[in-house]
């Protein structure tokens, strides 16, 4: 693939023995609808995320579909009307996959397996890693391992040569600003983050439809993207707050006390940072103690679960917003 050394320069050099597709541990997945997924596909592109890219309709899908609907001056209903099949017809030259030649990069760890639940025992870890090449692959196309199994077989062999079939999320810029520490310049390549963005004057995240929305200094909306926010333990802190600025790949400093589910005895502990951290590869502050918007290590939740009252984003979305936003950018937070 002619960006294929573009994802491998983000990666370590260490190889992995073939591992199965279906090693991930994930249940058979139904055929993928590629129709479905291209129109996913391209509204991640637009920056208006459908979350995962899973060819599948529903709440997710609606979501982001309002959100194109609004930036382009259309009736905003959440289905793919006349009118709106229309303008996404100017993108159809955006392809719903990519075949990607694996490498001994693209397949190196290091990688956290097993991944213990406990606070207490992650904190002896070094980092909170992929726990294998298909969580690492599903993270870096916006899908999940069973997507994966199911645009290719069980039985494909992940090892260097083989030839995968994967959503096409594959970034079509990477010069980021030299400013940025180069670490978070290498995770934002392997998770397929244009370094192309609108620039954000002012966020809205929106309970009711379950997402955060980027406005320019126009009010225009630019961007949108799934979020799972609060619950009846942590509410949203409805009100007006401020992005104070971003922490890059950030250890978690775990304290019990702020944690209603905490288990009894559990002590204060500092994570090490990873993807599958509880705030995932991207922390933003807000003026709101105790509160931020970050990543996750379960993707697939966002929109369906509950959190302790920030905001959460997948970890390819939170990564890209945070190129969008600046300290002192307005977060609005509204029912």
């Amino acid at each position: 693939m002619r960006r294929i050394a573009l994802l491998a320069a983000c990666l370590a050099s260490a190889s992995l023995g073939p591992v199965p597709v279906g090693a991930a541990g994930t249940k058979a997945a139904a055929a993928v609808d590629q129709g479905v997924l291209q129109t996913q596909v391209i509204l991640d592109h637009l920056g208006f995320s459908p979350g995962v890219l899973d060819g599948k309709s529903g709440m997710s899908l609606a979501a982001a579909v309002k959100g194109f609907q609004e930036a382009n001056g259309l009736d905003v209903n959440g289905t793919l009307d006349k009118p709106t099949q229309a303008a996404l017809s100017k993108y159809q030259n955006i392809p719903a996959t990519q075949t990607v030649t694996l490498t001994p990069e693209l397949l190196a760890g290091p990688y956290t397996n097993p991944l213990p639940k406990s606070p207490a025992k992650q904190a002896d870890l070094p980092e909170l890693g992929y726990r294998n090449a298909m969580e690492k692959f599903g993270e870096m196309f916006h899908t999940t391992p069973a997507v994966l199994v199911a645009l290719n077989s069980p039985d494909t062999r992940l090892s260097p040569g083989v030839k995968i079939v994967v959503p096409n999320a594959i970034a079509t810029a990477r010069d980021y600003d030299p400013k940025l520490p180069e670490k978070w310049r290498q995770t934002l390549s392997g998770l397929n983050v244009d370094s192309k963005q609108p620039q954000g004057a002012k966020i809205v995240v929106d309970k009711s439809d379950s997402v955060l929305r980027v406005l320019d200094a126009d009010g225009k909306l630019v961007a949108q993207f799934q979020a799972t926010m609060g619950s009846k333990h942590d509410p949203l802190p409805i009100g007006t707050w401020k992005i104070l600025g971003p922490a890059y790949n950030p250890p978690f400093h775990y304290n019990p006390k702020l944690f209603w589910d905490a288990k009894k005895g559990e002590k204060k502990a500092t994570l090490p940072p990873g993807p599958n951290g509880p705030v995932g590869v991207v922390w933003l502050d807000l003026s709101k103690p105790h509160y931020g918007i970050h990543g996750t290590p379960e993707p697939s939740t966002i929109g369906r679960a509950e959190s302790h009252g920030c905001i959460r984003l997948t970890n390819w979305d939170v990564a890209r917003l945070s190129l969008m936003v600046k300290p002192g950018t307005p977060a609005v937070f509204q029912e």
